[in-house]
């Protein structure tokens, strides 16, 4: 004879605490649910309507410089820990869990032209007007201590932008040319040139660390490789890039700022055509910086504004601006993937949460599932016309918005202008030429 039990598990149905709410068994079959869809559809739009409602993403302002703040550097080390230079030669150091300013160093006269970290975090190289490198220790001076750079190079030329490898002691700096330099030597180990325009930006790769990339005002993105004498190749744009940086994650991939408005995203393998143009921004970008996952990167433009894109989206997912902010001429993502910071020309660096809507702070494991529960339903209903309608909806300074309803009708015209010349022109002499390939000009090996 078989005796059949009745077997309970008492943390299935027995609250904890009698706080906590009473746990309801659910049966998952869905003839039982018949309205689940339409359900989850209205959950799916209460949770975009309330992260809008919540998207309020400026922390805090950072002021103390006397000048426009032209460059910034991330601590490899320390995430409470970022540097700025400013326009007047001041740097300073600034401690962001308590938003001060730790540390202030006159570096240079005239502007500082770019700045960074060592990759043990115990120093940092500064580059100025007055032709320049510094190397400057990260901790502050004992007390009756000089304010002293550890060593000083002084160049035939200005530099306008430095780099530090990621794991060796080498750095490379670039204005008339790039240098490549030793730590220890007051000379160059090689320089590299193709072309002779002035280089405005110079970028170790994170990954395959001997290869870098430069940004030149003849319209050249150039990529060299250290062990060789000689640069690798070059791509020659429409108009001039300002600086480039790559992908933490995929080792070929980098992302230029342009002066055309957009962003292209390239396989250094594949320089025919860019992996993805990025247009949303209304004046020229000034700034890029990857965010560590590599899925997602922001820019900073002339425009006033800061955008985040999704790095395989060709629209800007996001973008911030306050009414105070002037043009923003730099911008970086925190290593912990958290925060932006950006530096602007009215002297104030300022602290944003990559996550307009984020609550800060520790959750307790029930709003923790809340949240990951509302993300997924808003990912299931994302195509929806009114979730996306909700979801896509910024609120924009009025000088962006006539830009970009401007520069639809110029779009629109050049669009016509074409099928025009198509229709009248003889079949297959107006060839179609699609957009990721408008904007390059040449790429030279």
């Amino acid at each position: 004879m078989r005796v059949k039990v009745l077997s309970r598990n008492p943390d299935d149905y027995v609250r904890e605490t009698k706080l906590d709410l009473q746990r309801v068994p659910r049966n998952y079959d869905p003839a039982l649910h018949p309205f689940e869809v339409a359900r989850e559809y209205v959950r799916a739009l209460n949770a975009t309507k309330l992260e809008r409602v919540f998207a309020k993403p400026f922390l805090s302002s950072l002021d103390g410089h006397r000048d426009g703040v032209n460059c910034m550097a991330k601590h490899p080390k320390s995430l409470s820990t970022v540097l700025s230079g400013a326009c007047d030669g001041e740097v300073k150091i600034w401690n962001l869990t308590r938003r001060q300013c730790i540390r202030t160093i006159q570096a240079h006269e005239g502007f500082v032209r770019g700045m960074c970290a060592r990759f043990c975090g115990t120093s940092f190289f500064t580059v100025g007007d007055d032709k320049t490198v510094k190397q400057w220790k990260m901790e502050s001076p004992e007390y009756g201590e000089e304010e002293e750079p550890i060593h000083t190079i002084l160049g035939k030329t200005v530099f306008t932008g430095i780099d530090h490898h990621w794991k060796e002691p080498v750095f490379a700096t670039c204005g008339h040319q790039v240098d490549i330099w030793d730590e220890q030597r007051t000379s160059p180990k090689c320089s590299l040139t193709w072309g002779f325009d002035s280089i405005s930006s110079v970028k170790f790769n994170p990954i395959e660390t001997y290869l870098l990339g430069s940004c030149a005002s003849d319209r050249n993105i150039v990529l060299y490789d250290m062990r060789k004498s000689t640069p690798l190749k070059k791509v020659i744009l429409n108009m001039r890039t300002n600086t480039l940086c790559w992908n933490p994650m995929e080792a070929f991939i980098f992302t230029a700022a342009n002066e055309d408005y957009n962003l292209y995203t390239f396989d250094m393998r594949f320089l025919e055509s860019p992996v993805m143009v990025h247009m949303d921004h209304v004046s020229a970008v000034l700034d890029v910086d990857y965010s560590p996952t590599g899925k997602e990167f922001v820019s900073a433009s002339f425009d006033k504004s800061i955008r985040i894109f999704p790095v395989d989206k060709g629209h800007s997912r996001e973008v911030y601006h306050t009414k105070r902010m002037q043009h923003v001429i730099t911008v970086k993502w925190t290593s912990d993937n958290k925060y932006i910071l950006c530096g602007s020309d009215e002297m104030n660096i300022r602290l944003w949460k990559a996550n307009a809507s984020e609550k800060l702070g520790v959750l307790a494991p029930r709003e923790k599932a809340a949240m990951n529960y509302n993300q997924k339903l808003k990912e299931k209903f994302q195509f929806h016309p009114q979730i996306r309608r909700i979801a896509q909806h910024r609120h924009l300074p009025k000088s962006i918005y006539c830009q970009i309803k401007e520069q639809r009708i110029m779009r629109e015209a050049r669009r016509r202008k074409e099928l025009n010349r198509r229709k009248h022109s003889k079949p297959g002499s107006v060839p179609f030429v699609p957009e990721r390939k408008k904007h390059i000009v040449a790429v030279v090996k």
